[in-house]
Order: structure tokens, then C-alpha cells, then sequence
């Protein structure tokens, strides 16, 4: 490219020669402006991950103010339910009180096979630290449109969860603190377990203080080649941080995103301000395109839970620890019965010499 615009350059340089000096130095400007903005904007793109992986925003699977295409008409690309609220500037999931629960999802199945999905929400209310509830949730689910126990959708569900959990339904724990961001892959069998905030099936996770913040507070999650990222931008300083990262995790196509949320004896304002969805077009080998067309059902190849294994550990010790008092009683007990039969041994043993 940089010969070809060489040549070229050299062809306008001898042509302008024989105009005046003062048109012939604008055209020369001219041209080299031309030549700095295309390098520059063949260099930047939207190429923002690795070589030959661009993002390209998605309409369709976006929602964005004035939310124009939410609506129970059926030419909206989004659906409402339950007790949502759309407002000028958010969608107001649930309100700051008690037994509520509401939704949006898509209605146009998802058939992208790497995406990235950015989004802005807010999340706050008049109650106190540990007082407020219960969170929400995005979701790429077979179903949609379902009421349930899982912030607000059903449990059991097929695909993709990725919830912000603010309130710590195992008062028992202290591995985790609240709020929390976690993930789970569901296949219809599955169960969310509510009474341990999903600790046993989730992905891992990481803590995201995003309750009653003045300033945007921002979730990405993104699926490529089979991995699944999370991150958030909570601090205010339009950064990028690392919350949750897992290969090997696999999702059909086909399946609707969605965001709920609910609201129990505790309760918060849950605003969704912007649902962002891009399309990312990576290289792919043969192989891995089989690979994608055999996925049915979601599954996940390896899954991580620190936590658990962290909980199942401390009770392994414990049982450890039990199991050796147990026995140094019980070698305690056998030492002195083998030392109480052995002196009744001698004992009688000595009457027969008598």
C-alpha cells in the first residue's frame, strides 16, 4: 500500500509541477491529508482484540433511548412483562418495593456466533447495606418470556445467566461479598439453588460494588471461540476490569437475550439504561466451524467454582480432624484393654504356681 501511494504521490507531484506555485503547494497539502487520514483509519478500524477480530454493532439485538423498539406491537424487536416501566431515560425493571418482578427480551432469536453484549444499568434505592434486593439478570435462554424464582425468570432454564446478585441469601458464607457478579450455563435440567446464591453450579464471579452509585456503572459480556468473558466498568473511570473468564463454554445458536429482575421482602430500583449487542467476526478453521455446528445444548468443558471447592475443603479437614481424635481415642481404648487382658494374663497365671 505505502508503494502504491508512492507512485501516486510521485504522478500528482510531476502533474502539479506545472501549475503556480501557490495552487500546486495547496494541492500537495491536499493530498498528503488525504494519505494521513486513510492510513490512520486503516490502522485504528474497530479491530480492539487480536488480529482479524472486528466488532460491528448489531441494531437489531440493541436497546438504546428513547427505546422506540420496545413495545407489545409486533413489529417491536422487544417485548416487556411484568411489573416493568418504560421511562425517558430507562427501563425501569422493578421498582423500590416489595414482590415485584419484570423483563424485556428480545424477540428475535440470536444466530450470531461470537458477539459481545455491553450493558448499563443502574441499580439503587432507599434501603440500607444488606437490607436491599434482589438483583438482576441478562440472559441468551431457549425460553423467554417466563416468570420465575431466579430473578424474575423461570429456573431450569436452557443457555446463558449472568446475574447481579446484591443481596447473600447463605447467611452462613464468608467466601463472597455482596454484590456479586456470577455466571451459569443451564440445559433444562439444572437447578439455580436461590438458598446458596447460586454458589454449586455458577462459573465464578467476582464482587462489584455497583448499588447507589452517582456515576454509569457498566457490564460486558463477551462470547468468542467458545470463551466466555465478563467485565465491568463500575468505578467510573471507563476502564475495562476482569470479573469472570472461562473456556470451553458452549452455546447454541438460536436462543433470545433478555434482562429480569426481582424483587422479594427486600427491594431496589432496577433500571436498564442501554443493551449494546456487537457481532464479532473472527477466523475460524474448519475444525472449529464442525465444532460450532454440533453444539445442541449448552455445556460447559470445564467448570470452575473456588468456592465450592473452597467450602468442600474446610469440610474435608474437618472431617479429618474428627476422624483422627476418633482414632487416637480408639488406640487409647485398645492400648488399655490390651494392658488391662495382659494383667488379668499374668494374674492368673500366677495362681496356677500356687
Amino acid at each position: 500500500m505505502a508503494t502504491i501511494a508512492m507512485k501516486l504521490n510521485g504522478t500528482i507531484y510531476t502533474t502539479v509541477m506545472n501549475l503556480p506555485y501557490s495552487l500546486a503547494n495547496k494541492i500537495r497539502v491536499s493530498v498528503l491529508l488525504v494519505f494521513i487520514f486513510t492510513f490512520v483509519s486503516s490502522s485504528s478500524g474497530e479491530n480492539t482484540y487480536e488480529d482479524n477480530t472486528y466488532e460491528f454493532l448489531k441494531r437489531e439485538y440493541s436497546l438504546t433511548k428513547p427505546y422506540q423498539g420496545l413495545g407489545s406491537s409486533s413489529s417491536s424487536h422487544w417485548e416487556f412483562m411484568g411489573n416493568t416501566m418504560i421511562m425517558p431515560e430507562h427501563i425501569r425493571l422493578t421498582p423500590d418495593l416489595q414482590s415485584r418482578q419484570g423483563a424485556v427480551w428480545s424477540r428475535i432469536p440470536c444466530y450470531l456466533r461470537d458477539w459481545e453484549l455491553r450493558v448499563q444499568f443502574k441499580i439503587h434505592g432507599e434501603g440500607k447495606k444488606n437490607l436491599n434486593g434482589d438483583g438482576l439478570a441478562i440472559w441468551l435462554t431457549k425460553e423467554r418470556m417466563q416468570i420465575g424464582q431466579v430473578f424474575g425468570n423461570e429456573n431450569l432454564f436452557t443457555g446463558l445467566g449472568v446475574f447481579v446478585d446484591t443481596y447473600p441469601n447463605d447467611v452462613k458464607q464468608i467466601e463472597r461479598t455482596f454484590p456479586f457478579i456470577s455466571a451459569m450455563v443451564g440445559n433444562g435440567s439444572v437447578t439455580y439453588d436461590h438458598d446458596r446464591d447460586g454458589r454449586s453450579t455458577d462459573l465464578g464471579g467476582c464482587t462489584a460494588h455497583v448499588r447507589n452509585i452517582e456515576y454509569d456503572t457498566f457490564l460486558l459480556i463477551r462470547y468468542m471461540k467458545n470463551r466466555l468473558t465478563v467485565m465491568t466498568d463500575i468505578d467510573g473511570k471507563q476502564e475495562w476490569k476482569d470479573c469472570l473468564d472461562m473456556p470451553g463454554v458452549r452455546l447454541p445458536q438460536g436462543y433470545y437475550f433478555g434482562v429480569s429482575s426481582a424483587t422479594g421482602d427486600l427491594s431496589d430500583n432496577h433500571d436498564l439504561i442501554s443493551l449494546k449487542l456487537y457481532e464479532l467476526t473472527v477466523e475460524r478453521s474448519p475444525e472449529e466451524e464442525e465444532e460450532q455446528k454440533e453444539i445442541t445444548l449448552p455445556s460447559v468443558d470445564y467448570r470452575a467454582d473456588p468456592n465450592v471447592y473452597l467450602e468442600d475443603e474446610g469440610r474435608s479437614i474437618i472431617t479429618v480432624f474428627f476422624l483422627f481424635i476418633v482414632s487416637v481415642v480408639a488406640l487409647v481404648v485398645v492400648v488399655v484393654v490390651i494392658i488391662f487382658l495382659y494383667n488379668r494374663y499374668k494374674e492368673n497365671r500366677r495362681k496356677r504356681f500356687y
